[in-house]
């Protein structure tokens, strides 16, 4: 897993690449295969973008919803 460091800038970082996964996802709920396909051009491959949702479950910004088999952007409550 990349973090921002000083030999990592954050746009390299898989923090900076939260952004794409979580913009893809406010518009509409999608299969873990359907947001790979849209995000695919901005993340660093198949682990990375397992590496994302990880950390975008852990922590609590997204959900998978297993009976439709989506995943969902989890709002907040100041959104």
């Amino acid at each position: 897993m990349k973090l921002p460091s000083k030999v990592t800038p954050f746009k390299e970082s898989i923090i900076a690449k939260f952004i794409p996964v979580l913009d893809t996802l406010k518009t509409e709920s999608l299969s873990p295969s359907e947001l790979y396909k849209e995000v695919k051009t901005k993340v660093n491959g198949i682990s990375e973008f397992m590496e994302i949702l990880d950390c975008l479950f852990i922590l609590e910004k997204i959900k998978l919803d297993e009976y439709e088999e989506v995943i969902h952007y989890v709002k907040n409550d100041k959104e």
